[in-house]
């Protein structure tokens, strides 16, 4: 199994990818997804950093900026 740096890195190239008009789908560890979903891939690399910092022990903290997607 990845550790969940390896798969933040993962993350955030398929978001970079998205981002630049790349990638329709990606594959993290054994997981394989089509049709890139941002607001997915940004909750799944929000939970990954926490793994991250927790795996680290630096019992740090991050702040995330929310907003409210507008239809």
């Amino acid at each position: 199994m990845a550790s969940a740096a390896s798969l933040l890195t993962q993350i955030d190239a398929a978001i970079e990818a998205l981002l630049t008009g790349g990638a329709s789908s990606y594959s993290i560890g054994s997981r394989s997804v089509t049709k890139l979903d941002l607001a997915s891939l940004f909750e799944e690399r929000r939970m990954l950093q926490n793994q991250v910092v927790r795996e680290s022990g630096s019992g740090g903290f991050s702040l995330g900026k929310l907003s409210r997607h507008r239809r």
